[in-house]
């Protein structure tokens, strides 16, 4: 058994002093402005849902700041998770995070599950630094590239000596290991159970350090401060474009700073006024893999859970002609391909796409709600209320499955 041996404390001032408790309640205390701050959406149910996804980045943060970001001894963490979204997260995916070092070596194994899509990906830099560029994309290995036992487990390997299959080299300023699962096929599709280990270091953690503590606390409060600026801005931009518009991104770039490799978006905002509908269509492409998805101002997913806002390629019902064609607004208008805004007047409408033959080229416009049923044309699927009930049902007790403790 590999023993190492415990550095002795430094014994760091603001830790034991108490100093660095109140600089994080500081950073949490101006948090607020994400919430109170000038444009942001302020009804009733705008306040309360704003202090909620606070007490929620915070749990992210906490997370994947502290309790996930020790690269000696490191454990998987759900970087969201079913009430703890953020930062643009897609319904269809089950995010998981590690803190990793480059001068180290790791093994991840465990059983592969039945995803529609893997990707494993090593990071430099934090989304708690608070920019774009700040997090860059070292390598990575999708599902396409793995070589699963016949049992259906697995071993992936992180840095070390190179391999000939399962291997992803590590930079010297890796800092974090992210894992994604995608999923089209709600109902057959589950998680796989995937564990980490540094190859050499014991099974003991040591007492944490002042020093390490500091690093840590000092990272949430980046992560409060300029993480949550970051993802403010961006919405903002998003919010701020020309109502119901898209811009389409290649993949080439959005692999850059740990997007999914292969992955294409077209990004922009939904604006929905009561007694509105935006009628949305696009056709999908040849690819593995598609959805949409709609998003609040403060860029967590639309309760995907208990409502329908969003739809993948598998979920999505396509017209004869091969068109997706969709109705985002917060009533029910009776079709299938309904995306619910929950009452949201606007917020950030998304479209991801793994390994497209093309880019979409998304139509939108705005029409009376009374009006879409004669927009769509009789061909179009109707859903009876009790048929809607147990679509949401279905996507309630999957949720709950897919992220249960």
């Amino acid at each position: 058994m590999t023993e190492e041996v415990e550095t002795r404390d430094p014994e760091e001032p603001r830790v034991m002093s108490g100093a660095i408790w109140s600089e994080l309640c500081q950073s949490l205390e101006a948090a607020g402005r994400f919430v109170l701050g000038e444009d942001v959406p302020g009804s009733p149910a705008d306040r309360a849902e704003g202090f909620r996804y606070l007490l929620r980045f915070l749990a992210a943060g906490i997370n994947a700041c502290v309790e996930h970001s020790d690269p000696d001894h490191p454990e998987f963490g759900r970087m969201m998770d079913l009430n703890e979204r953020w930062g643009l997260d897609n319904p269809d995916c089950l995010y998981l995070i590690a803190g990793i070092r480059g001068d180290a070596a790791y093994r991840i194994h465990g059983d592969l599950g039945s995803a529609l899509h893997l990707d494993v990906q090593v990071n430099a830099g934090h989304y708690a630094h608070g920019a774009v560029a700040a997090v860059r994309t070292i390598a990575s290995i999708n599902l396409q590239d793995l070589e699963p036992d016949d049992d259906g487990t697995i071993e992936i390997f992180l840095g070390g000596p190179k391999r000939p299959e399962n291997w992803i080299p590590l930079g010297d300023d890796a800092q974090f290991v992210l894992l994604r699962q995608l999923f089209y096929d709600w109902e057959r599709e589950s998680p796989g159970t995937f564990l980490i280990e540094r190859i050499g270091a014991p099974v003991t953690i040591p007492r944490p350090r002042t020093d390490q503590i500091a690093e840590r606390i000092d990272r949430l409060r980046s992560w409060l401060d300029q993480g949550g600026q970051l993802w403010e801005n961006m919405s903002r931009v998003m919010v701020s474009r020309e109502p119901n518009s898209l811009i389409v991104v290649p993949p080439e770039r959005s692999a850059e700073h740990s997007g999914t490799a292969g992955q294409s978006y077209g990004m922009g905002n939904f604006h929905c006024e009561e007694g509105q509908a935006v009628l949305f269509e696009f056709t999908p492409p040849p690819c593995r893999y598609w959805c949409v998805s709609l998003a609040t101002w403060w860029w967590e997913a639309i309760d995907p859970a208990t409502r329908q806002s969003s739809l993948n390629g598998e979920q999505a019902w396509l017209d004869e002609d091969g068109v997706f064609r969709a109705v985002i607004g917060p009533a029910d208008p009776g079709v299938h391909n309904w995306l619910d805004t929950a009452g949201h007047v606007r917020g950030t409408l998304i479209v991801r796409l793994v390994d497209a033959e093309r880019a979409i080229e998304p139509i939108t416009r705005v029409v009376p709600a009374e009006e879409v049923l004669a927009e769509l044309g009789p061909a179009t699927p109707r859903l009876s209320r009790p048929d809607r009930e147990q679509l949401l049902r279905q996507r309630r007790d999957v949720f709950q499955r897919r992220y249960r403790r």
